[in-house]
């Protein structure tokens, strides 16, 4: 290795570091300042905490109702991403598989709704809500979140199966299976890589919409995680350090999720990149 290429990669990995230094840096501030008081944190933000106290953290555990908050985000987003998953395959599988106009044409509203902002659907879509009787509701905001991802998930499930030989699917149907056991058991198990990146992706955008929920859900019963942080702001003054313990127990379940499927979703990214 020369010294030329060799103080290249001594320089990328420098650049990495401070950049990586720099992404982690809010996340890490966060975390010092939450086991401080609201005096400390308002003399000097950048100050090491005077004593490691989990007091704010158990405070905010049940100002914010925690574990309801939580059986709720896990909810909204299993049935939300199931739903996506399920309707978004079977559609990409069809309209992959039916070469006429029509399926060309469906398969482009999907692409073009891609292009449609939220801004510009929220108050539609909150008169929709009132008038389907789904306000306050965790099954309909699912609907309403499934509805909103299956575009971007048709088009990768559209493109994933183009690489999957339809001899395949032509042997299942010799063998005796119709069209659902056809994809269900010859299908939908090779969409595994896809799949995965589908769920991963909308796991995390819904575990983190703010938005939505607080358009949809008023009681403060079916709350998530971010909902229930947004109760400890108040009109005049704002409990910060509860503030700050609150985001990094709504952040935990999900880094916890990552660490401990981190392989699978790296594998899962890559090969549905790959293959998509």
């Amino acid at each position: 290795m020369t010294k030329r290429l060799r103080l290249t990669q001594i320089l990328v990995y420098l650049f990495l570091t401070i950049a990586a230094f720099f992404c982690l840096l809010p996340i890490l501030m966060a975390i010092m300042n939450s086991f401080k008081t609201n005096g400390e944190l308002l003399t000097d933000v950048m100050a090491l905490p005077k004593g490691l106290s989990f007091d704010n953290y158990i405070r905010t555990f049940n100002k914010m109702h925690y574990m309801r908050s939580l059986l709720n985000t896990v909810i909204l987003s299993g049935l939300s991403v199931t739903l996506m998953v399920l309707f978004s395959a079977l559609a990409g599988w069809r309209l992959c598989r039916t070469k006429t106009k029509l399926s060309a044409f469906i398969l482009g509203l999907f692409i073009f709704s891609m292009l449609i902002p939220f801004s510009s659907i929220m108050i539609p879509l909150y008169k929709v809500v009132l008038a389907l009787g789904i306000k306050n509701s965790l099954v309909g905001l699912s609907f309403i979140y499934a509805g909103l991802g299956v575009s971007m998930a048709i088009f990768l499930y559209h493109g994933f199966v183009k690489g999957i030989p339809i001899e395949l699917e032509e042997a299942a149907a010799i063998d005796g299976c119709n069209a659902f056991q056809t994809f269900f058991l010859v299908v939908l198990p090779m969409l595994k890589p896809v799949t995965i990146t589908i769920v991963i992706t909308n796991v995390l955008w819904i575990w983190n919409d703010f938005l939505l929920p607080l358009i949809v859900i008023s009681d403060n019963k079916k709350y998530t995680l971010l909902l229930s942080t947004n109760t400890l702001f108040g009109q005049y003054s704002s409990d910060w350090t509860a503030i700050l313990s609150a985001l990094i127990l709504a952040a935990l379940p999900v880094i916890i999720f990552y660490s401990f499927f981190q392989k699978q979703i790296l594998e899962g990214i890559s090969e549905g990149s790959l293959k998509g």
